[in-house]
């Protein structure tokens, strides 16, 4: 694709996500490189937005220089963004809220703690993601391993099986001791991230190593 057309996929994009609208946000592309601009009034558009993007094939990078700029009735105090954040972590069911620490500085929330997987990491951010007031969030929690390393390439393996979008048999999997690395290639920058996520999902992986490489698939005439 060329860049106007990734451009124009792009914006296709956007005008379909339930969340973001398209007229706030402002898409160039240079050499497959994608870059969104604009102000948002909730972190949550922020994020969706960065993630329609990559959905689409032939997407390389993603330049996420939204600006968060909250309306009036959307300011809360850091304190109530703290304990709505404790509480989103706490109705959670796959979180272990009591292994988690929420700071709150200006809107923007640090996540700290340590989970035995990377599927609990993953939705403690999405929990806190959603949330009234927040313009940014930063995951700092630690995956740390319960597991024996013997066991993780099958366990990788079949998360990946069970992502969707991806093509598990385009993907090689290597194993470091508690590093992953994948190799292979995906058809866009979401099965990038989705390869990425799975692989981070399965207990016993503290680091994912993607050298994934994007190329989407070709029919033949």
């Amino acid at each position: 694709m060329t860049d106007e057309e990734i451009q124009l996929a792009v914006l296709h994009e956007l005008e379909n996500d339930p969340v973001v609208k398209s007229n706030e946000i402002g898409v160039a592309v240079q050499n497959g490189i994608v870059t969104l601009s604009g102000d948002v009034d909730s972190y949550s558009k922020k994020y969706d937005a960065e993630r329609a993007a990559k959905q689409i094939p032939d997407v390389k990078a993603v330049v996420n220089e939204l600006q968060v700029k909250l309306s009036s009735s959307g300011q809360r105090t850091d304190e109530d963004i703290a304990k709505a954040a404790v509480q989103a972590l706490e109705s959670a069911v796959v979180v272990p809220s009591e292994r988690i620490k929420v700071t709150v500085r200006e809107g923007r929330v640090i996540l700290e703690g340590d989970v035995g997987w990377g599927l609990e990491k993953e939705a403690a951010e999405a929990a806190v993601r959603v949330l009234a007031g927040v313009k940014e969030v930063t995951n700092r929690i630690d995956v740390k391993p319960q597991v024996k390393s013997a066991d993780v390439q099958a366990k990788i393996e079949e998360e990946l099986r069970r992502a969707a979008e991806l093509d598990a048999h385009r993907v090689q999997i290597e194993i470091q001791g508690h590093k992953v690395i994948l190799r292979g290639s995906v058809r866009c920058m979401a099965e990038w991230d989705e390869a990425e996520t799975a692989a981070g999902r399965v207990p016993g992986v503290k680091e994912v190593e993607n050298r994934l490489t994007i190329e989407p698939y070709t029919i033949e005439p």
